[in-house]
């Protein structure tokens, strides 16, 4: 391999067109796609050359600049914009110049190092293994650690009575365990919709070469590279129940997006919960207390602010309208291929990113850390007028209507106002039990 200082241009000629002709957002493809390029790229070298397509010689250098691509070494040297060919074949060509200067002295960037592929499968095949790799490795592993922080309240939580709440009014009681529970599993459905998503974003395009067809590639290239990559990564590819849908659409990235938009509906209504029920101190609810991170208020001496919540719910909208750029994205392919990939994959690998940091946020510096104002939930639940319905067996939703009404008027328990409507202490005590009322189901 020919000796290159750091700061060298590796690039060529379709790299300096490509720089020069989007000068668009400043922003790069993302750094795992370029890693996924370098190691299709060293894979597809080492095959060609088992397959008796390329020099070994020739091959084992470019396979190496492959790896060194691929390990990150050479992020740098990948500056064209994300927003260029929709293809992806400036970032493409970027790939085979940079792997064939690194390569050294007689290796061709087409030639050589494409050899056996074209950008329209193999600049997509590094967006689905990149969007693969990331969620499995990354953004799975946080959803778990989520669930796990909200499970570890909801156990911690499980006696302490609470107000229900429905339309924002008040509702029969629960307990902030049941919440938590709830919060708990909407991050564990999160992460199958999510693991679901995968199965058809492993299933990639490589070996259809320029519309699916598979022509100047070697019929067995693209299981062999497959192969090489699941040794080498870990990560399984697949081949495409068809090789012309794969290479026409990008079906299996919106439907990943869509996975991940669900899971940020599921952290706003968590992160929204969170936020209300920890208002106050004086004025909110205050039935919980969020974990003091900083100082909330550049101007309001002692103010405390749920400021990963609000990190959350930010995180949730951009991720929302990521997706909603994808979904446009992906209905933009004509005929035998898609032209959105490079906005298709930039905004499903930020939304994968922010996804994975927010959800550890949310577990580490907020969830974990979670205290339950035990004496305000109780006097909430306890207050609540709607525990009448408990009632409704007894006496009938018309009277009980009649003692919510009253009790409201006076300001005065339900209780009070049922025992002075004749409902006896027994019925009482026996109805009006809050942690039995909680779990009518045992």
């Amino acid at each position: 391999m020919s000796e290159q200082t750091v700061d060298q241009e590796l690039w060529g000629g379709e790299t300096r067109k490509a720089v020069k002709n989007f000068p668009v957002s400043g922003e790069h493809i993302p750094p795992p796609v370029v890693h996924w390029l370098g190691r299709i790229k060293a894979a597809a070298a080492r095959t060609n050359a088992e397959l008796g397509e390329l020099d070994s010689e020739l091959a084992e250098r470019i396979a190496a600049a492959g790896d060194e691509v691929a390990d990150g070494r050479h992020d740098e040297q990948f500056p064209i914009d994300v927003f260029q060919t929709g293809s992806g074949t400036s970032s493409n060509m970027n790939a085979n110049e940079v792997i064939a200067n690194l390569a050294g002295e007689g290796v061709h960037p087409n030639d050589h190092v494409n050899m056996g592929q074209s950008s329209n499968d193999v600049f997509p095949s590094a967006v689905h293994l990149a969007a693969l790799a990331e969620s499995k490795d990354r953004l799975l592993p946080a959803l778990e650690k989520l669930e796990r922080s909200l499970s570890g309240k909801a156990e911690e939580f499980k006696d302490i009575v609470k107000a229900g709440r429905t339309h924002l009014m008040d509702a029969v009681p629960v307990t902030l365990g049941q919440e938590f529970a709830g919060y708990a599993t909407q991050a564990r459905l999160g992460g199958e919709r999510v693991n679901a998503a995968l199965v058809h974003v492993a299933q990639i395009p490589l070996g259809g070469t320029a519309t699916g067809t598979g022509l100047n590639t070697h019929p067995e290239f693209a299981s062999r590279v497959r192969a090489k990559l699941a040794e080498a990564t870990g990560v399984e590819p697949q081949p495409p129940a068809d090789p012309f849908e794969a290479q026409a659409n990008r079906d299996a990235l919106v439907e990943l997006s869509g996975a991940l938009k669900t899971v940020a509906v599921s952290l706003t209504k968590i992160a929204q919960d969170l936020a209300l029920m920890g208002s106050g101190p004086r004025t909110g609810l205050a039935e919980l207390r969020l974990p003091e991170l900083q100082k909330g208020s550049s101007i309001m001496p002692g103010k405390v602010n749920p400021v990963i919540p609000e990190v959350v719910l930010q995180v949730a909208a951009q991720v929302i309208g990521n997706d909603t750029a994808i979904t446009i994205g992906g209905m933009q392919g004509q005929f035998e291929l898609n032209v959105r990939v490079p906005l298709i994959g930039r905004n499903l690998l930020q939304s994968i990113k922010l996804l994975t940091s927010a959800s550890t946020l949310l577990a580490e510096k907020c969830v974990d850390g979670i205290e339950a104002n035990e004496e305000v939930l109780t006097a909430h639940g306890e207050s609540t007028p709607a525990i009448a319905t408990a009632l409704n067996p007894y006496i009938g939703y018309d009277k009980g209507t009649e003692i919510v009404q009253e009790a409201m008027a006076t300001k005065r328990t339900i209780r009070e106002v049922a025992r002075e409507k004749g409902v006896d202490d027994e019925t009482l005590d026996k109805a009006l039990d809050l942690k039995a009322m909680a779990r009518p189901h045992g």
